[in-house]
């Protein structure tokens, strides 16, 4: 079934990170960064199944350089703690294909971040789920300032309202629903939270990669050895807390579904039984008076 899922967080030298790094990591690929003269190989990296740079139609062909870009960008922010780039991640829907994935994609970008004077750098992602199906995301890295023509200028500051995050999301299913509904399917998302939709049910975290990775080794090994697997680290403990209570929820929905269904068939049958006793009582009625 098609999952909701669009998180926002910012890339900042405040927590060490590089842009340059985060764009090779991204996108598989090898970028040197210009001031440290490192460089950031990824290229071994598996399940990454395209990455692309959209911009608006005027940028210098430099910005369409992802290596060039992200360097611009480094060179701009001259503070230790400079914020480096917007990162948005979504969600796409198993129910497409790679190409409809990549269209969607597009459209949502172009339309939400590139008409608003952002650049994307963009990388859509396929590894294995914990059921063992695919997991297609997409990674979308934006640029934070305004574009002069030739290079960057100030940082836009309405790009990090709450409003414009919650307009993102919204957006988002909107797309990706069309996308499901030109496709033939019946499956939609949801942007608003569990309890928003009256939904008794806590969300579950996220793994992230490292932990899913490590607690699928750890569940080979204790196949591999005829041993009970437990999940070894926190958040997997907790994703396993929270999918066991919410578990105990949707059996007490079903109880309750069926209470109210019997419920509905016991006051049918009723009903029919007061319906069966008029009428022996009409026809008793009838008879006297034969009589």
């Amino acid at each position: 079934m098609a999952i909701y899922h669009l998180s926002a967080k910012v890339i900042s030298r405040a927590t060490g990170r590089s842009a340059v790094a985060c764009a090779a990591y991204r996108s598989a690929s090898v970028l040197r960064e210009f001031v440290t003269g490192k460089t950031f190989d990824y290229t071994r990296r598996e399940a990454v199944d395209h990455s692309e740079i959209i911009a608006p139609a005027d940028v210098p062909a430099w910005m369409l350089d992802r290596e060039s870009l992200w360097n611009g960008v480094e060179a701009a922010e001259k503070r230790r703690d400079a914020q480096l780039s917007r990162e948005i991640e979504i969600g796409l829907p198993r129910e497409l294909n790679e190409i409809r994935r990549l269209e969607l994609v597009r459209s949502f970008v172009r339309e939400n971040f590139v008409t608003k004077g952002m650049i994307a750098d963009v990388a859509i992602h396929c590894p294995n789920a914990r059921d063992g199906g695919e997991q297609p995301h997409a990674h979308i890295m934006l640029t934070l300032r305004v574009l002069t023509g030739d290079g960057f200028g100030l940082k836009n500051r309405d790009w990090n309202q709450r409003e414009q995050l919650e307009h993102w999301r919204e957006q988002w299913a909107i797309e990706a629903n069309r996308a499901l509904e030109r496709e033939g399917s019946a499956e939609r998302i949801d942007h608003r939270s569990y309890e928003a939709r009256g939904i008794n049910r806590e969300p579950e975290p996220k793994l992230g990669s490292l932990v899913a990775r490590s607690e699928r080794d750890a569940a080979a090994t204790a196949k591999r050895l005829g041993v009970e697997y437990k999940p070894f680290t926190e958040r997997a403990q907790m994703w396993l807390a929270v999918r066991a209570r919410n578990q105990v929820r949707q059996k007490i929905v079903e109880l309750l579904r069926w209470v109210a269904q019997a419920r509905e068939r016991l006051d049918l049958l009723v009903q029919r039984l007061k319906e069966v006793q008029r009428q022996h009582c009409h026809v008793g009625q009838d008879r006297e008076l034969d009589e």
